[in-house]
């Protein structure tokens, strides 16, 4: 359950000064919540500019299992989104327009960034980004590369240097290593100095290899918790019994970390929810925490933010050679439903691009 909060942009001048009709841009949106929902082709107007905001044209965006989790609806009770709402987290574009508190970038500039907390909607040629999220592109990678980075390489950077805070020589567990996450979590483990492990299916065993992993479980012939003991990190993207399972091999005092739920308390506090809907969370992971307490192990529950100053972090370890983007597949922006369905199908093997521009 990796997610932001998002509504799209409202209606109004790209300028903050002038008062003529709001120019229209194509984007891909969403009428309304639902499994059978497709999405579509429209034309809408482009966003708002605040004055902490930076206009970019987008070059490229990527697709996230997040994207199809707010299509369906599956967040609305925690995240007001308002309809119709164009989809996307993922931008990489240049900068044409800056707010008057901007002071870290300037029209021209290649940028990327994981679109903001209360605003989404990447699939669109244009998107407003707060200066805070926004890092300059890394210099060594096309846009469609750096489009693929911003959302998965946050979520590796949270869960690993932030949360985890992983040291050298430690052993770490990255669950699905050829996922988004995945791909780009070996990579940044193995520079932290971690041993690294992930799981993966027999056809990608050699390649997640490739990417740094020191150890390989091929989850279709072994069984990793029988396999592995005393791990310091897990990095878990999976359903609940791969969560509970990976209690099994953590030494007492490790670190359980899941991005695909169950949310904790803290989580529910952090977001302002309701009260009700705070109880709600606190019974969902009350299992989980449980067990983890009984084991001696800390678990938390990641929420990806938006964060300018760990994207130009990680724009350094991609300028070093360190971090290097996986991308399996192209789509333009006309075929943004198609890309959906596609990683949809769980066998996409790193990132999904849009080219829009």
């Amino acid at each position: 359950m990796t997610t932001s909060i998002a509504e799209p942009s409202h209606p109004v001048s790209i300028s903050p000064t002038t008062t003529k009709a709001p120019e229209p841009m194509k984007a891909f949106i969403i009428d309304r919540y639902g499994k059978k929902e497709v999405g579509r082709i429209a034309q809408v107007p482009q966003p708002e500019l605040r004055d902490d905001d930076v206009l970019i044209q987008i070059h490229a965006a990527s697709v996230n299992a997040l994207d199809s989790k707010i299509r369906s609806g599956e967040f609305k009770l925690i995240l007001p989104y308002r309809l119709p709402l164009i989809l996307g987290k993922d931008v990489a574009g240049t900068v044409v327009q800056i707010g008057r508190r901007v002071t870290r970038f300037k029209p021209g500039d290649e940028v990327y960034a994981c679109s903001d907390q209360d605003r989404i909607g990447t699939f669109a040629e244009f998107i407003a980004v707060k200066e805070g999220s926004l890092a300059h592109k890394p210099a060594n990678l096309s846009m469609e590369e750096a489009a693929s980075i911003p959302l998965v390489g946050l979520t590796a950077w949270q869960v690993l240097v932030e949360t985890a805070k992983v040291r050298k020589g430690q052993k770490v567990l990255i669950h699905a290593g050829s996922g988004g996450v995945g791909t780009i979590a070996i990579q940044l483990a193995k520079h932290l100095g971690a041993h690294v492990t992930t799981t993966t299916s027999t056809s990608n065993v050699e390649w997640v290899k490739a990417l740094g992993a020191d150890v390989v479980i091929d989850y279709k012939k072994q069984d990793f918790a029988t396999e592995l003991r005393d791990y310091d990190v897990v990095l878990n993207s999976l359903g609940s019994d791969v969560l509970e399972k990976s209690l099994k091999i953590l030494r007492p005092g490790g670190h359980l970390i899941s991005i695909s739920g169950p949310p904790t308390p803290e989580f529910a506090a952090d977001q302002g929810l309701a009260w009700p809907l705070r109880q709600v969370l606190r019974f969902l992971s009350r299992g989980i925490r449980k067990k983890a307490k009984a084991s001696n192990v800390t678990y938390s529950f990641v929420f990806m933010r938006a964060d300018g100053a760990q994207l130009s972090a990680i724009a350094s370890l991609v300028e070093s050679g360190a971090i290097k983007p996986v991308i399996d597949r192209t789509f333009p922006l006309e075929a943004t439903a198609e890309a959906m369905t596609y990683v949809d199908s769980g066998r996409t093997k790193g990132k999904v691009v849009i080219k829009i521009k």
